[in-house]
């Protein structure tokens, strides 16, 4: 079972992400920082963000369901950018991808990745039911 924790005494969130995520039952699946890379470790989107955030977002959903889950399952998400003027495009990529009840996410700027054509990198937690 899942459910959003909002308490009045701190900020509601900037954005469609949940302050707090409770979760009792199901199997607990840590999914590695995911970057814009094919199946056959091809870069995807050279140069256009929202591109390159569609496939990390595959990439995670492919991952979830090969363990038997789905995005839904998603409870934290950690998001890290290159450049924060690519923030409204993750989130409107991020919205293609994730409805409510929404996870916990974290979004952090950063000044590169390991290879410095990957606009983003985002790591997830789900706990499949």
């Amino acid at each position: 079972m899942r459910k959003e924790i909002r308490p009045r005494s701190v900020p509601q969130p900037v954005a469609e992400y949940a302050q707090g995520v409770e979760v009792t039952g199901g199997r607990t699946l840590y999914i590695a920082g995911q970057v814009p890379l094919d199946a056959s470790g091809n870069l995807v989107g050279e140069g256009d963000f929202r591109a390159q955030a569609r496939q990390v977002l595959r990439n995670i959903q492919a991952i979830v369901e090969e363990a038997g889950g789905s995005i839904s399952d998603i409870v934290k998400m950690t998001t890290f950018l290159t450049d924060m003027a690519h923030y409204d495009d993750f989130k409107a990529v991020r919205s293609e991808f994730l409805k409510a009840p929404f996870p916990a996410a974290t979004l952090v700027a950063v000044s590169s990745l390991v290879r410095p054509e990957w606009l983003l990198e985002v790591e997830a937690i789900a706990v499949i039911e």
